[in-house]
């Protein structure tokens, strides 16, 4: 009998039970369809086990870079300010992988550059609660920070990035907040936010930058301590200006 068809008119027992059967399985054929629609929605912004990294490709709108840093114990991860949009976050197949955060961004146009400019261009992406995230580069190695290790003039010097991948040289010059490569690093657009890291002598693969642009020939980056402590120093006075005011004394 197709659904919702009458019945024969007898008043039994057995017809009654069975209309209500009816009406859910009605309400089920016809909610099927719209429950197909919705999981795809839902499931794009909770995609539990997607792996995040230091050296991966991230998007923000129509922005391609590199994710810097992530640390473990925050949930928090780094890239160059001059990547921000809208503020969603996502990996190379589009998924959510978190949130813009607090930035700084000062990086110029156009214009020369000396030695005493300033440059700060960072920003800070609030992890989800469901992704898997660890330190290690694409290379294998352990992406760890240190504040005594700091860039210096010669130090030998690697580079990630999603477009050109690993390249290595030595430290050219150390700035104002930032410092520049040569001798074989190498960056194009979509790099911008990679690590830039060195090799201590007990083995250790140690922070030292994120990546900037190229200032003429050379390839920049801004120095990690610098950065981190900006951060730092934005949060505090985020969550200062957030507390209430002490209630007025009588």
């Amino acid at each position: 009998m197709p659904v919702g068809s009458a019945s024969d008119g007898s008043a039994s027992v057995g017809s009654a039970t069975q209309s209500p059967r009816r009406l859910v399985h009605l309400l089920l054929v016809v909610a099927a369809p719209i429950v197909a629609l919705l999981l795809p929605l839902a499931s794009a912004h909770a995609q539990p086990g997607v792996l995040v990294h230091p050296g991966m490709e991230i998007h923000q709108d129509l922005v391609r870079c590199t994710l810097g840093y992530v640390d473990p114990q925050t949930r928090l991860a780094f890239t160059a300010g001059h990547c921000r949009a809208s503020g969603s976050v996502s990996d190379k197949q589009g998924t959510l992988i978190g949130t813009q955060g607090s930035f700084r961004d000062n990086t110029p146009d156009g214009t020369v550059i000396t030695a005493n400019h300033q440059i700060t261009d960072w920003q800070v992406i609030h992890l989800g609660s469901d992704v898997i995230i660890n330190n290690v580069l694409p290379n294998g190695n352990v992406l760890v920070t240190d504040p005594s290790v700091l860039p210096l003039v010669g130090m030998p010097v690697c580079h990630f990035g999603v477009v050109t991948g690993e390249s290595c040289g030595a430290v050219e010059s150390v700035n104002n907040g930032w410092f520049t490569m040569a001798s074989g690093v190498v960056s194009q657009k979509g790099d911008s936010g990679g690590p830039v890291y060195t090799t201590t002598p007990d083995g250790r693969t140690v922070l030292i930058g994120i990546f900037n642009s190229t200032w003429g020939v050379l390839p920049a980056a801004v120095t990690w301590q610098v950065a981190s402590n900006q951060a730092r120093e934005d949060t505090i006075t985020a969550a200062s200006v957030s507390l209430p005011a002490p209630p007025a004394q009588p």
